[in-house]
């Protein structure tokens, strides 16, 4: 058992106080985790667009003043009564969609979007309708059941994974949201046959884990789509056989990148991926 264990934790943490102001970094108290409920010490964490997205103001489930963050990894520091998939010192990674093996969406062989704590996560608490984090005596909201812009949070038992302790913290991180969105749409949604074509729209994190997992597919032609040019030597490094800069194309007057892309790739892909979240790229 750790020394903290069953003790309030102060912390630093970015505190966003409200939409549109800069993220805060302030002492927060962590209270110890309660039942079904793990306390993290979060060693690592990276920013993925939906953490500006929401802070820029524009989602509509944002309430503020949050701890923001949910592609982190770090170690179990204490447990809750009645969990008993992890122990003190585990290295973790925290879901903000969580696993409970149990709900419809988690037996059904399409989908693994468990809504079990669906309700209470949007509403910025953990699953018991409360909040583990203040600051200045006020409540800070959760966020996406992770919170990991902060040294140390509190999620939900089956809000988490554990993972290999030889596997580097620093990278696992990205296995919380980037890596496995992108991944896992190739592979498990689309399922995307050997031989195929493929066009991917977006060479950010999202983008470079489809491109890997069209490449660990076997897809025969994985085409990167991008305006920013120097994400270019990455994405080929992650498995696509070409790039292109739509707004470097020559295109005809009154034709479409769309029609060129017809064009020049046997009338189209296989499979297209939108991975920047933009709804005219769409």
């Amino acid at each position: 058992m750790s020394s903290t264990a069953g003790q309030v934790i102060n912390c630093k943490a970015a505190v966003a106080w409200s939409a549109k102001s800069p993220l805060s970094i302030e002492t927060i108290q962590v209270a110890p985790p309660r039942a079904h409920e793990v306390r993290v010490k979060i060693l690592y964490t990276a920013v993925c667009h939906t953490d500006a997205y929401t802070l820029d103001g524009h989602d509509p489930e944002g309430l503020f003043p949050v701890v923001l963050g949910h592609e982190g990894s770090g170690v179990v520091e204490s447990v809750g009564e009645g969990v008993t998939g992890f122990s003190v010192g585990d290295h973790v990674v925290p879901l903000y969609v969580p696993q409970c093996k149990e709900c419809d969406y988690c037996l059904n062989p399409k989908t693994n979007l468990c809504q079990k704590i669906r309700v209470t996560q949007g509403n910025g608490y953990l699953p018991d309708g409360t909040s583990r984090f203040t600051c200045n005596g006020k409540q800070l909201f959760h966020f996406m059941g992770c919170s990991t812009f902060s040294e140390y949070t509190v999620v939900a038992d089956i809000s988490l994974c554990k993972v290999n302790p030889t596997a580097p913290l620093e990278k696992v991180s990205l296995l919380g949201c980037g890596i496995s969105t992108g991944y896992g749409a190739v592979l498990n949604t689309c399922k995307v046959e050997q031989g195929s074509t493929v066009a991917v729209w977006g060479l950010g994190a999202v983008g470079l884990a489809v491109i890997m997992g069209a490449k660990a597919a076997g897809a025969k032609r994985i085409i990167g789509i991008d305006l920013i040019e120097s994400k270019f030597s990455s994405a080929k490094f992650f498995g696509a056989t070409e790039c292109i800069n739509p707004k470097s194309i020559q295109l005809a007057e009154g034709k479409s990148f769309q029609a060129w892309l017809v064009d020049n790739f046997d009338g189209g892909f296989d499979y297209t991926f939108e991975c920047i979240g933009n709804v005219h790229t769409m």
